[in-house]
């Protein structure tokens, strides 16, 4: 499935006319910062509060936790810094932390705690707004927003109807040079450590020696990526959907050339992930804490998603106003995304690949 170009300008209309938030978890560690004052006749949680640890940048989800400030009353306490870093964090500090949720970039982080049992369940009620391939199993995290995995690619370079289809496909000599990833980020290792759970752990290690063989261009995240291959530098790119409407917000849409490519239906590379949020066991906020997901999974802040960065908004009233395909038809792979919690051997193998 191929996105065109004009679905893809009036996505971008809806998303440059909103505004469009920072996407990633860039946004160095910093101590805690509180939300906005509460407004009259919100107090319903007035004096209480609660010490979220957060993967994702301050830039994206600081209004959504101002906007939840403002009607509850509940002061929101953040620290910012990377999934990875937070994670570790938070299962360093163990039963000690000050934490009492945690809100990841990826399934994986939120997976990992939930194996070291750091993860109370959540209410029925929160987790039946989503659909059970966007939530733990145990339901001791659920999903706030998804994005999927899709290839960028020069149509100057590469006609559309050359462009790979599945990420098997990269490794054939064809591509040799000719395709850019980012070995180093959270969502390429989420994507490979999905490879591992659906097509084995042998079958991965080949793909990556073959694909390491293949001469692939290093990046660090995915807009250098998409931004390399909008400027013709590299024909290929394995990046978040999402990133050709940032690309598009502060170039203008009239002067990017990418375009996007969807990969076939259960392809390892189209996997569909999520950002989403689990409250800590044991955790004294536990209860603002779940108001907290309660908001995260209402209609304002799934639309914020929706419209300020053109994510996947993960409950059935809110849309994706962006334009894009329905989550229906993104045919990613299934998998249950707690499963990717093994980023450490993601991470040996692509060292053992000289990928890193």
């Amino acid at each position: 499935m191929r996105t065109s170009r004009p679905v893809l300008l009036t996505a971008l209309a809806v998303v440059t006319a909103l505004g469009l938030g920072a996407c990633g978890s860039g946004t160095p560690p910093a101590s805690p910062t509180t939300g906005s004052t509460p407004g009259a006749g919100s107090a319903t949680g007035a004096g209480q509060a609660v010490v979220l640890y957060s993967g994702r940048s301050k830039d994206l989800i600081q209004p959504v936790l101002d906007a939840f400030t403002t009607r509850t009353g509940i002061t929101v306490q953040v620290r910012y810094a990377g999934t990875a870093e937070l994670a570790a964090q938070l299962l360093d500090e163990g039963e000690n932390s000050p934490a009492d949720a945690f809100l990841s970039q990826d399934a994986g982080a939120l997976g990992a705690l939930a194996a070291a049992n750091r993860l109370e369940p959540l209410p029925r009620e929160l987790l039946d707004r989503v659909d059970a391939r966007f939530r733990a199993a145990d339901g001791s995290w659920v999903g706030v927003s998804g994005r999927a995995r899709v290839i960028a690619y020069d149509p100057r370079a590469v006609p559309a109807g050359r462009v790979p289809t599945s990420v098997f496909q990269l490794t054939d000599p064809a591509w040799k040079g000719k395709v850019a990833i980012a070995p180093t980020n959270a969502s390429f290792q989420s994507f490979v450590t999905a490879m591992r759970v659906i097509s084995g752990e042998e079958r991965t290690r080949e793909w990556l020696r073959a694909l390491a063989a293949n001469e692939p261009v290093i990046y660090e995240g995915n807009g250098e990526i998409l931004k390399a291959v909008d400027a013709g530098r590299v024909p290929l790119g394995l990046i978040n959907h999402y990133y050709w409407f940032e690309l598009a917000a502060e170039e203008g849409v009239e002067v990017v050339n990418a375009e996007i490519g969807w990969l076939a239906a259960g392809d390892p590379g189209a996997l569909v992930n999520v950002a989403g949020i689990g409250v800590l066991r044991g955790a004294d906020g536990a209860e603002p804490a779940r108001r907290l997901v309660d908001h995260l999974l209402g209609a304002e802040a799934q639309r914020h998603f929706a419209e300020k960065t053109a994510e996947y908004p993960l409950i059935a009233q809110v849309p994706p106003s962006a334009d894009l395909p329905p989550l229906a038809q993104v045919s990613g792979p299934r998998v249950d995304l707690s499963r990717l919690d093994d980023l450490a051997t993601t991470q040996a193998m692509l060292a053992d690949a000289g990928l890193t």
